[in-house]
């Protein structure tokens, strides 16, 4: 038959813990504990700077693809939109445009070169050529929308392993407590239980909020890429059907 515990030993106990103040004892604690706590809030203020700037960026960015795809199919002349472009910057398929428009000048000025006798022709060379511009471009438009996204992702995948070793730490320095002092008391392993309790803490708060905001900004860059490849498809059809 387990014996039983004394009422005022555990009246004791309760009244120790309720004068222990968590972040108290963290503030005692030692270096390691300290600089896993730092690594872990500069990772999630670096993903806290990086969701809100992305989040920005992708909001002007989808407003001004949706002005600059109105411009772009009203237009009746390639000038046109390129005039345009220039207050519609934040729209990855400006950058695709740009790369564009620039190929078919280019192609239509070596077109007039090889063929002095039709100086007035607008023709291009290579739809192929065309493609590989665009092709080009839509890599770039891509990793300058996703700069940022790899820290989101790995502070979601490292935060909680960070935060566990400090965890094992806090433990480790909680039984080295105990042995010094030889009391298995709340208060002789209060100070290494408040750095496990901070560090777990502040690894998934660190993690839980990267992941999220990771999930949310691939799915948007899926989007652009998907609008990206759209307007790949249109761009090349209109310049078979006007410049070949």
């Amino acid at each position: 038959m387990q014996a039983m515990i004394p009422i005022p030993f555990l009246l004791a106990q309760l009244e120790s813990a309720s004068r222990i103040n968590i972040f108290e004892l963290f503030a005692r604690s030692g270096p390691m504990a300290w600089f896993v706590a730092s690594v872990l809030i500069g990772l999630s203020l670096a993903s806290w700077a990086v969701m809100i700037a992305r989040y920005l960026q992708f909001q002007r960015a989808l407003s001004q693809t949706a002005s600059f795809l109105d411009v772009f199919r009203k237009s009746q002349r390639f000038s046109e939109v390129a005039s345009q472009a220039d207050r519609l910057q934040a729209s990855p398929l400006v950058g695709l445009f740009r790369a564009g428009y620039i190929e078919i000048d280019a192609q239509v000025k070596a077109y007039n070169q090889d063929h002095p006798e039709d100086q007035k022709a607008y023709k291009i060379k290579s739809l192929t050529g065309l493609e590989r511009s665009l092709k080009r471009a839509t890599n770039v438009e891509m990793s300058l929308i996703s700069r940022g996204t790899g820290l989101l992702a790995t502070t979601a995948a490292a935060s909680p392993f960070i935060g566990l070793f400090g965890t094992v730490w806090g433990i480790m320095v909680a039984f080295q407590d105990i042995g010094a002092s030889g009391s298995t008391s709340l208060v002789a392993v209060a100070p290494g239980i408040a750095e496990a309790l901070v560090n777990t803490a502040l690894g998934l708060g660190a993690a839980i909020p990267a992941l999220m905001g990771y999930n949310y900004f691939a799915n948007r860059i899926r989007e652009f890429r998907s609008q990206m490849t759209d307007f790949t498809l249109e761009f090349l059809n209109l310049a078979e059907r006007n410049f070949l």
